[in-house]
């Protein structure tokens, strides 16, 4: 196992990354079916290879700029324990109802375990049951790693999804959070933790660790308001005042189900915005002042002024460069979908050239993945720049680098 202890510790968007989470996609997309992608949260099917060629790109720039863990490989490693590999199976089987799946998931070596946990398993003596052809459900989502889990903090959130479907990708994230010697943290899930009502939802694209002080969450179709109530009952827990600034969103389409994509921060003074959504009054703002056990809320006229009664006072870059036809076909392809190794530097999606263009125009330079892995930029010269990477098969997925990444460890910002 790997022996570097990593103390969790993310407080903005922005820090300078030391260490984050990653799972390239695989097999598990070619599972996905035109008559099960609904089930799977998917709107189209991916080409798998495609994907993955875009990945590589994606993770070769991310080991130029941090650490980069695979959670497969995490997964691996805990499961050489026969206690944690028959814990973890059992939870599995008994949460899906598999358990005559149990005694051959434990007869397994650690990899293959940890393959079959994210690929599924097809055996043909037990085949359509329930109406599935998989005796074990894939986990084609796993590679949108903000979803299931989050840091806040010092700690290690583990959400309530919002759909079963992805109940097994959590159960794998809490046993490597809690059982990996890699990881000094405290792991939470909020909604367990604190909410009381049972039918909570937090989900990761929802929440942004803005500052060491304030936190951003959305309110749709993948949080609910019980969740947010229990991000706030954790930050009571924490010492000094907090605010946790909530943004509702529109239900539907699915391009909308979190709040980055619709707002991510890009430096201490910038931030990408999806102007149809954040700046219309139609979808309320509201602003909790957290001070020990007591919380106040008051609804603010956006989002950008709740930032600036809190000191920040962030320019907006607008996607698609504010024209609203650009803007809605870009954001649909995880327009605002952007990820920081560093204020100021950050990964996102080359198609979406609007956006790209409002980016330069706001001093960002433009440049491409393959100029950073073949060293023509070098990340650690400081400037300002957005790395775009090809994502025409991901962006398919419904998400964009900021879904595909868990930050666990980042440096301090200088505000």
């Amino acid at each position: 196992m790997d022996s570097r202890r990593i103390n969790v510790s993310v407080n903005s968007e922005i820090g300078k990354l030391q260490h984050v989470l990653i799972h390239t996609p695989g097999p598990e997309l070619e599972k996905i079916t035109p008559e099960n992608a609904h089930f799977y949260l998917f709107s189209d099917i991916l080409n798998m290879q495609v994907a993955q060629k875009e990945y590589g790109y994606f993770k070769k720039v991310l080991q130029k700029a941090t650490q980069v863990h695979e959670i497969g490989d995490l997964l691996t490693d805990i499961l050489t324990s026969d206690n944690i590999k028959f814990s973890l199976v059992d939870r599995v089987c008994k949460a899906e109802n598999k358990g005559f799946l149990a005694e051959y998931l434990k007869s397994l070596p650690a990899e293959e375990l940890s393959c079959k946990l994210i690929e599924g398993l097809f055996l043909d003596d037990v085949t359509y049951i329930n109406n599935e052809k998989a005796a074990l459900t894939p986990v084609p989502n796993l590679f949108f790693m903000r979803d299931a889990s989050f840091t806040m903090f010092d700690n290690i959130m583990i959400s309530n999804m919002a759909t079963t479907v992805r109940a097994r990708e959590c159960m794998i994230l809490d046993a490597i959070y809690n059982l990996h010697p890699m990881f000094e943290t405290k792991v939470i899930n909020p909604v367990m933790s604190y909410e009381t009502h049972g039918i909570g939802t937090v989900e990761g694209g929802d929440v942004e660790i803005i500052r060491d002080d304030v936190v951003i969450c959305g309110l749709g179709a993948r949080t609910n308001m019980h969740g947010v109530e229990a991000l706030v009952e954790h930050l009571k827990t924490k010492p000094g005042v907090k605010h946790l600034i909530f943004q509702e969103l529109p239900l539907t389409p699915d391009s909308f189900i979190h709040l980055d994509m619709v707002f991510t921060m890009l430096d201490v003074d910038k931030c990408m915005v999806y102007k149809p959504v954040i700046m219309n009054s139609a979808f309320k703002t509201f602003h909790i002042t957290i001070d020990g056990q007591k919380a106040v809320g008051v609804e603010a006229p956006d989002l950008l002024s709740a930032l600036k009664d809190v000191g920040l006072d962030l320019e907006p870059v607008y996607c698609g460069n504010g024209d609203d036809t650009f803007a809605a076909r870009e954001q649909w392809h995880s327009g605002c979908n952007f990820f920081c190794v560093a204020p100021g530097q950050f990964l996102g999606y080359g198609r979406n050239q609007r956006t790209l263009q409002a980016l330069n125009n706001a001093g960002f330079n433009v440049v491409t993945a393959a100029d950073v892995v073949n060293n023509r930029w070098d990340l650690g010269n400081g400037k300002k720049c957005i790395v775009a990477f090809e994502g025409n098969e991901l962006s398919r997925g419904g998400g964009g680098a900021r879904c595909m990444t868990m930050p666990v460890q980042r440096m301090a910002v200088e505000w």
